[in-house]
């Protein structure tokens, strides 16, 4: 089994990318959405989320409203913390949970850790490859306004406060440069993928 992280700035179409690897036959572990598991009405998660934060970070169904919780949390790096104190532990459990499951089904398996802050975790450290999907500011930003309505000075704060994108690069094994058309992004994509196929199989010869 090869492990490989997959993550990139804001916006950079990682989201994009890893749809490819996924028709390509990689199996992907999307960091969202079980973040948004782990967060439904009446998970450990949930209760301990309410309990830092309050009752006003809650829709009128009782779910979170990922949008008020990411405002208390943005510009607040003590809020953050206990943000990321009660979920990553979570995230990584579950992480580890599904790469062990697929692995067991699969030997040969290319699992995709899809994960947006994966560098910022430390995690980069426990796979075997890293992607990083990079393109240029000025798409990421106008991809952000479109993507979630957001105004150009949100954008900007949620495209800056994140850990810079050169610095992921340093320690990128594989770049994906997204910064030309779809049709390039995904033919890098399959390249990317064969390169994988090659590497799990001299992987698995060596053990």
């Amino acid at each position: 089994m090869l492990i490989v992280g997959l993550t990139g700035g804001v916006a950079s179409g990682k989201t994009a990318v890893s749809q490819v690897l996924k028709r390509e036959g990689a199996h992907i572990i999307d960091v969202d959405q079980i973040a948004r598991e782990l967060v439904q009405p009446d998970k450990p998660a949930w209760n301990e989320l309410i309990r830092a934060f309050g009752k006003e970070i809650l829709q009128e169904d009782g779910s979170i409203h990922r949008k008020k919780l990411a405002d208390k949390v943005f510009g607040d790096l003590k809020q953050r913390k206990v943000l990321n104190q009660i979920l990553h532990p979570r995230i990584k459990e579950e992480m580890d949970r599904r790469t062990k499951e697929i692995g067991q089904k699969d030997p040969e398996a290319i699992v995709v850790i899809d994960a947006p802050l994966l560098v910022e975790l430390g995690a980069h450290r426990k796979v075997d490859k890293l992607i990083v999907v990079t393109s240029t500011p000025i798409q990421q930003i106008e991809r952000l306004k479109e993507r979630d309505g957001r105004g150009p000075e949100e954008a900007l704060g949620i495209f800056s406060a994140q850990m810079p994108v050169e610095e992921k690069v340093k320690l990128a094994d594989i770049v994906i440069r997204n910064e030309g058309s779809l049709e390039e992004m995904e033919k890098r994509a399959r390249e990317v993928f064969q390169e994988l196929k090659k590497l799990v199989l001299q992987k698995n010869r060596n053990h």
